[in-house]
């Protein structure tokens, strides 16, 4: 990196800059290869977001490339949503979109290739036969019967493959490489099955398709992909990449290169482990705010640029870690403090009546849209003789540093003017129903003529002049950090990180759109769900306001 370089810098950087000044490459080029069968989460944001900024730092290319190799798994609308998520994300690539299926003719002449190379033979081993003939670990594997198939015989057999002549599992083609290597991937890997499946894309063109390890370097190769950045869990597969690149006859040759991939704690992401909550009806779909899916973050009210900030957070290495969750909350509250316009909304309501205030009268209270930014403008508050505080915001029999609400205790409405708790109203069974206070004419705007002060403030919203809500207060999908610590994630589910309930906000509020971050004062940060409807607005709690993170850092 030249002096004066803000770039981050890590070891596939590293690489990176070694390799240029060496003068082995031009330009740059990333991609990001997601197989269309299922919804990104935000494992892949740091896969997508890794390659994107390498490609961006270095004046490259990005290309983005749905690897569907297998139809009977794969659907359009998983690539609609995957191209949804990565626009959200704010990753472009141009004219750079690819599908594996536009190679399918290629990558069938390379197989060809191989077998006329002696380096591919179609097997008639079931799959149960093909296991026990791997070897595992510790021992090596033995050849297949069909390993020394002459190359007459092989094509003839590929060809009768590729025009349908046997049933799904009759054959398969496998590479040929040495059943004794330690890496159990390199033991003649399959290379084409059979599998009579429209594809989304060719429909009923091929019945045989490629397996991802062949169609995906074979990719790179093809678009000039300079480096297949991956998570950790293809190291093991890389020889079998460089197989490829090396024995094919393909225009370029990519170099794989493995970071560790994310984890973080409560949360699970496993497709398979996603897809069990959805079908297990444990989760609403998987755009559910409780997901860690894109899809489930958006609605929850997650901004990209947190997501950014988080993945930068969170670095690249080569260790595997788990990420403490509380840090992606620590980036969101950061960019939401400086986009999110504060409005009042009382969640648990506890009826006050200010007994001295006129009948049927409303007083308007200007309060900032955000206290820090004046750009941000200001809005009116309705004040009236009945109105809602929020109920932990009264005790009858306070504590000695409780500075809210109390009996014959003076606190500040937000904005609005000074209160006096003077009588109780309860049910026979003893529960609160009514606080009975005054309020300070003189006070009017949150001020006196005096200057006395009041040590409490708290927020309140009209009774008669509000917007009804539903909220929609998510927490943790699971109670551990390790879902999986007991051997069961679904054991480890929260049975509270939803609770839906009625809450009454400002008058403001009706103005608020989809995709609007707006703070609740002193409550959190909060996001209108599309669920919403004339009738009622729909808030998702995106976070709450406390920082974790921060607080564990600091000590």
């Amino acid at each position: 990196m030249s002096e004066g370089d803000t770039r981050p810098t890590n070891f596939i950087r590293d690489i990176i800059d070694e390799e240029l000044a060496a003068g082995k490459h031009e330009v740059i080029v990333t991609r990001f290869p997601p197989e269309p069968n299922g919804y990104l989460h935000i494992g892949h944001s740091k896969a997508i977001l890794t390659n994107y900024s390498i490609a961006q730092d270095y004046n490259g290319r990005f290309h983005l490339r749905m690897d569907d190799t297998n139809p009977s798994k794969e659907d359009m609308s998983y690539v609609e949503a995957i191209i949804n998520d990565l626009t959200w994300l704010g990753v472009e690539w141009g004219e750079s979109l690819f599908f594996a299926s536009d190679y399918y003719q290629q990558l069938y002449e390379w197989a060809l290739f191989l077998i006329n190379e002696c380096r591919a033979y179609v097997d008639d081993l079931s799959l149960e036969e093909m296991k026990e003939y791997r070897g595992n670990l510790t021992e090596p594997g033995k050849n297949s019967p069909y390993r020394d198939r002459g190359v007459e015989e092989n094509l003839d057999l590929f060809a009768k493959m590729k025009n349908g002549e046997y049933e799904d599992g009759a054959k398969v083609l496998r590479a040929k490489i040495d059943m004794a290597h330690p890496n159990l991937n390199m033991r003649d890997p399959v290379l084409y099955r059979i599998l009579h499946h429209n594809h989304y894309r060719t429909a009923d063109e091929w019945c045989i398709y490629p397996m991802y390890d062949f169609a995906h370097g074979q990719g790179d190769a093809i678009e000039g992909i300079t480096h297949s950045i991956c998570s950790l869990e293809f190291e093991n597969h890389r020889p079998l990449y460089d197989w490829f690149i090396e024995n094919l006859p393909v225009p370029s040759k990519p170099r794989q290169i493995e970071f560790s991939r994310l984890n973080l704690t409560h949360t699970v992401m496993s497709k398979r482990k996603l897809l069990a909550l959805v079908e297990g009806g444990y989760v609403n779909g998987w755009d559910d705010p409780r997901m860690p899916t894109l899809i489930g973050y958006r609605r929850r009210g997650y901004t990209p640029e947190s997501i950014h900030e988080f993945s930068k957070r969170a670095g690249v290495t080569k260790q595997n870690q788990v990420i403490d969750i509380s840090l992606l909350d620590f980036c969101l509250r950061q960019d939401l403090e400086l986009k999110a316009m504060r409005r009042m909304a009382v969640l648990d309501p506890l009826k006050v009546t200010i007994t001295n205030f006129p009948e049927g009268e409303v007083e308007w209270y200007e309060g900032p849209n955000h206290p820090g930014i004046e750009s941000f403008g200001t809005r009116m508050v309705p004040l009236t003789r009945e109105l809602y505080i929020e109920r932990d915001d009264f005790m009858e029999d306070p504590p000695r540093k409780y500075f809210r609400l109390a009996p014959g205790r003076e606190v500040r409405l937000r904005y609005a003017c000074y209160i006096t708790a003077k009588e109780v109203v309860k049910d026979e069974d003893g529960n609160i129903l009514e606080i009975i206070a005054e309020f300070d004419p003189e006070s009017r705007g949150a001020s006196t003529l005096d200057g006395r002060k009041v040590k409490g403030t708290i927020h309140f919203v009209s009774a008669s002049e509000n917007v009804p809500l539903e909220v929609r207060m998510y927490d943790h999908l699971f109670l551990n950090e390790d879902p999986e610590a007991d051997g069961d994630f679904i054991q480890n589910l929260n049975p509270d990180s939803l609770k839906v309930i009625t809450a009454y906000g400002e008058p403001e509020l009706k103005g608020a759109k989809l995709g609007d971050p707006i703070q609740f004062e002193r409550k959190g940060y909060f996001s209108i769900d599309p669920d919403s409807s004339e009738e009622m607005i729909v808030f998702n709690r995106t976070v709450g306001l406390r920082d974790s993170w921060g607080k564990k850092q600091r000590k």
